[in-house]
């Protein structure tokens, strides 16, 4: 018999709120987080907006002196991490550490503090680099902290896989507590590189859109689509084994079912072209659960706004569904927060969990008219109101990565 895992509380940083309400809520009512870009001088650049986190302040979620000490992508985890602790209701007096883990990722870690501390270096010599500059830089930070914060001693891990970083974290959380690592694993994703250097970067690219109206930007799956806007934020989660969650008396939220993860093995940035990598991910997590893909309700597409992704995501849906492809119900969280890179698939795996309790599927943003070859139901207009049963959230990495988790409406 498998452990069954279960979601107990959620936390959430996005460009549309600040906390998991205000996140689910902008999202029932198409609220678009995307704007013109604030945290640099954007006159030489061609990219001109992003999908900012709107008023965090690190110091309403720890003690000013560990947020000196943290880049924004560990604030926002730490933060994030707190919400979804105190709604699953962890107390740690009555817990053993060692048996409640972290799987945090972060796809980049700090970009920011890379280019402060470079621009030291040239302009003021080399013993003037910050010497806390390798721990605030480093991916694995996020994790380190969201331990250190709540006292967190068992198994700590940062699952860096580029846009599918927050989907395997919560994937090998699931797993470790599968197979008794852990009671409790606190996971998601997390990502800040609204830098410079990131914009002009994936600019260089053309992976982002130059599109400057922001309802005209990130639009999944539109025939006008021209590349993804970049977003910021964090998205985590609580995992604990069914048993753990029942002798607490905990609410519980969903089950995870399933967790499939495989590689493209094609090229670096662009997916398989047939889909073949990301439809087995898909097919391994249904496997896992042990269900059908006529079982499937809703799938939360990693949907990015390339022409590549969505069009080659449609494929793969196409691919392990078969003809229940036509029927499930799909639809792209980045339509209004943009592409939170390592940080997406923990907030998009929120979304489904919301959608389940919910019964309700928000819709596909800014997505008018269908482009070539996206010809399934991708929630264009207004969301629906439905049960949700079974949910997937998929997440596809630079470097071919692919990872997939099923969640379900939780049954005794």
């Amino acid at each position: 018999m498998k452990t069954r895992v279960v979601v107990t509380g959620m936390g959430a940083i996005t460009p549309i709120g600040n906390d998991v309400e205000s996140f689910w809520n902008g999202l029932k009512e198409k609220k678009v987080g995307i704007g013109p870009i604030t945290q640099f001088d954007t006159t030489d650049y061609k990219v001109k907006i992003a999908a900012e986190v709107k008023d965090f302040d690190p110091k309403a979620y720890m003690d000013p002196k560990a947020a000196k000490r943290m880049e924004r992508f560990s604030q926002f985890a730490v933060a994030a991490a707190k919400e979804a602790l105190e709604d699953a209701g962890i107390d740690m007096e009555k817990e053993d550490p060692f048996r409640v883990g972290v799987s945090v990722g972060s796809g980049i870690g700090s970009l920011q503090s890379m280019e402060r501390e470079y621009k030291k270096l040239l302009d003021k010599g080399p013993s003037r680099v910050n010497p806390l500059l390798v721990p605030m830089m480093i991916c694995n930070m996020a994790a380190g902290n969201v331990a250190i914060q709540f006292g967190l001693k068992g198994k700590c891990i940062n699952v860096v896989t580029a846009c599918a970083t927050g989907t395997h974290s919560i994937g090998e959380a699931f797993r470790s507590i599968q197979c008794g690592e852990a009671e409790v694993m606190v996971a998601g994703g997390t990502e800040a590189s609204i830098a410079p250097i990131g914009v002009a970067g994936f600019t260089a690219l053309t992976a982002l859109t130059t599109a400057e109206d922001p309802m005209r930007a990130s639009i999944p799956f539109d025939k006008d689509r021209s590349g993804f806007v970049m977003g910021e934020g964090a998205g985590v989660v609580v995992l604990e084994s069914l048993e753990h969650a029942l002798a607490r008396n905990a609410k519980i939220y969903a089950e995870v079912v399933g967790y499939g993860a495989t590689c493209d093995a094609y090229h670096i940035t662009s997916p398989a072209e047939d889909g073949s990598g990301a439809a087995k991910a898909m097919e391994y997590a249904m496997a896992d659960g042990g269900v059908k893909p006529e079982d499937i309700d809703y799938i939360n597409a990693h949907g990015t706004s390339t022409h590549h992704n969505d069009l080659f995501e449609t494929k793969a849906i196409k691919l392990a569904f078969g003809d229940h492809a036509k029927n499930v119900h799909i639809n792209s969280t980045k339509s209004m927060i943009g592409h939170l890179l390592g940080a997406a698939g923990g907030v998009e795996f929120i979304t489904c969990v919301k959608s389940i309790e919910n019964g309700f599927i928000h819709a596909t943003a800014g997505l008018e008219e269908e482009g070539e070859g996206c010809d399934l139901d991708y929630t264009k207009g207004e969301g629906i109101s439905c049960d949700v049963n079974y949910a997937i959230s998929n997440s596809l990495g630079f470097g071919g990565h692919n990872a997939s988790l099923l969640v379900k409406k939780f049954q005794q």
